[in-house]
């Protein structure tokens, strides 16, 4: 059975760098995409960043440019790097994660598999 869990969420300032992590356990981790995604009180769940089993990232346009992604497969971990934070990131940010290989959307539906999730909070 697939587990994710999160951690490294916080209270932060606005201009704030905060790194979040995700560590899985019961399959080859190495072997499939991972995802962020975002819930803010009131709005839907929406996709942050996705990395491919061979690195390749995705980005929301919302974060391009402030936010990276990255894995360590020897650690089963995926990263999410978030940088020049904004209050409109407040959100309780999921890892997440499916049964493919490679990014095949930004839609929650398309993922399986979810962590308990991590609060970022960003003050202004």
């Amino acid at each position: 059975q697939v587990q994710l869990v999160e951690s490294g969420g916080g209270l932060v300032q606005a201009g704030d760098s905060l790194r979040l992590s995700c560590t899985a356990s019961g399959r080859t981790f190495s072997s499939y995409a991972m995802a962020w995604f975002r819930q803010a009180p009131g709005k839907e769940r929406e996709f942050v960043a996705a990395i491919n089993w061979n690195g390749r990232i995705y980005y929301a346009d919302s974060v391009k440019g402030r936010f990276g992604s990255s894995r360590d497969n020897a650690k089963n971990t995926v990263y999410l790097q978030m940088n020049s934070l904004k209050p409109e990131d407040t959100a309780v940010y999921y890892c997440a994660t499916s049964d493919s290989r490679d990014y095949r959307g930004s839609a929650s539906r398309l993922y399986n598999y979810w962590g308990q999730g991590t609060q970022v909070t960003v003050s202004s």
